[in-house]
């Protein structure tokens, strides 16, 4: 069996860093998707593409993956910079202000 392990992205609607800690680990799908001509629904017989494992740590993953000899890769996300302001959402409101705030 083949499976990544991956951290999710933030969604869309989320400002900070919640829920984006933990580490999935997902299988690839085996079969392929057929489409059924009655509804239009997909389907597929692989049960294992719809297991998704979530973990504390990466070493949690790897080690899960090792006891039970799942092919895993890793895919590590990219960082970025974090923007933390000194006064944060306050200072757009302070007295002492040097810039004029404006809308």
């Amino acid at each position: 069996m083949r499976a990544r392990i991956y951290q999710p992205a933030r969604t869309a609607m989320q400002s900070g860093m919640g829920k984006s800690k933990a580490w999935v680990l997902e299988f690839a799908p085996t079969e392929k998707r057929e489409v059924d001509p009655l509804m239009g629904w997909t389907s597929s017989g692989d049960m294992d593409s719809q297991v998704k494992l979530r973990f504390d740590s990466l070493e949690a993953a790897k080690d899960y993956a090792d006891e039970h000899g799942i092919d895993a890769i890793v895919l590590h996300p990219k960082t970025r910079k974090v923007n933390v302001r000194p006064r944060g959402y306050g200072g757009n409101f302070a007295t002492d202000r040097r810039q004029v705030w404006t809308h």
